[in-house]
């Protein structure tokens, strides 16, 4: 099922959107690390449905228990297995779900590839999923933290049509980020964001955004020449998480439109002999290793799937038939997704400092 993801920092997700509960498995974190086990909560509830009127109301504390690889909060070196039991189940709104394929949902690709589903909420397909991402990437930000000081902070940068364009990642900080409901550190753009959504929830219809994160402090070095580069490593994370369909790295698409002269990053002297670079195009990272500088990433959402208002779709049978879905969706998922961005870059940082050390550390 493609469940697990990371070489050395590596996790196994489990549990679906309506059933017991959801979690993970961290295999390979490093002994002797002391764990904030208050931080790794309130990632999840940075996460977690119902937080504000522009989330799903379904209610659940996704309080995480830790049921393994720690002796009083400091790691064992051993797995560590978290779980967060589901408390506000309601598998009958998906009633009609069962017998018509929401249209750019999963529904009928899985029910194409398996033969069968758990079709309540979205099954292995629900962003509910991620509750498991983001509590092990709360541990690898820890990690980070410790070993290199190095801090991965996320923000929503447009919604729908509307977009943030003064923000700089160099100043954001979290509670520039958190100050809103939106994650909008650009406190009036964020109030027109808000507003777009709840007037499209209205309607029955939902929107998508993009979320921006920077990287600080990232070590030099990390990432593989040709198939594990850095850059690509990240845009397979990101790009796992449900409603994605997009990835840019420092310039992204918008770099296509300079000259090579215009783009390039200049090397600059320093006096401790580190890189560092004039400018940033390459968003921290060339020839797919880290570079010292900032590490800047985007990533687009499409808008949520599920929606009230009524869509031409077929059943299981491929009959032509309508459907309005109800039940409790997001009309904006691009809000609760900055902690899951964040949790994925965290992720892919923590293994490759690992590979990093595995390798290069000897002399």
């Amino acid at each position: 099922m493609g469940s697990s993801f990371g070489q050395l920092f590596r996790i196994s997700t489990f549990g679906e959107s309506h059933g017991g509960g959801v979690g993970v498995i961290v295999d390979g974190c490093p002994p002797r690390l002391e764990l904030d086990l208050e931080a790794i909560q309130r990632e999840l509830d940075r996460r977690k449905p119902g937080q504000s009127r522009i989330t799903t109301p379904r209610k659940e504390d996704d309080r995480v228990e830790i049921l393994s690889g720690l002796l009083d909060g400091v790691t064992l070196g051993t797995p560590i297995a978290m779980v967060v039991r589901n408390k506000d189940q309601r598998p009958g709104d998906y009633k009609e779900m069962a017998v018509a394929f929401r249209p750019s949902h999963a529904d009928a690709t899985y029910q194409a590839k398996y033969g069968i589903q758990a079709r309540s909420g979205g099954g292995r397909a629900s962003a509910r999923e991620t509750i498991g991402r983001v509590a092990a990437g709360a541990i690898a930000k820890q990690l980070l933290a410790r070993a290199s000081g190095t801090e991965v902070l996320a923000w929503v940068k447009r919604i729908h049509t509307i977009e943030a364009s003064g923000i700089d990642p160099a100043a954001v900080s979290l509670e520039d980020v958190e100050r809103t409901i939106v994650r909008c550190p650009d406190a009036a753009v964020a109030d027109r964001m808000i507003e777009r959504i709840e007037a499209i929830g209205r309607e029955g219809d939902s929107c998508g955004g993009v979320i921006e994160c920077v990287v600080r402090r990232a070590p030099l070095g990390l990432g593989m020449p040709v198939f594990d580069k850095l850059e690509a490593d990240l845009a397979k994370a990101v790009m796992s998480l449900p409603a994605t369909k997009g990835f840019e790295i420092g310039s992204g698409f918008a770099g296509t439109l300079l000259k090579g002269s215009e783009h390039n990053d200049a090397f600059l002297p320093t006096a401790d002999g580190r890189l560092h670079t004039a400018t940033n195009n390459s968003g921290g990272i060339q020839g797919g290793i880290s570079n010292g500088e900032e590490i800047v990433i985007r990533v687009a959402f499409k808008p949520t799937a599920t929606i009230r208002k009524e869509q031409q779709t077929i059943d299981a049978q491929g009959a032509a038939t309508t459907l309005a879905a109800k039940g409790r969706h997001d009309p904006c998922v691009v809000p609760r997704a900055v902690p899951m961005v964040e949790a994925m870059v965290a992720l892919v940082l923590a293994d490759h400092l690992l590979r990093q050390q595995g390798q290069c550390s000897f002399w």
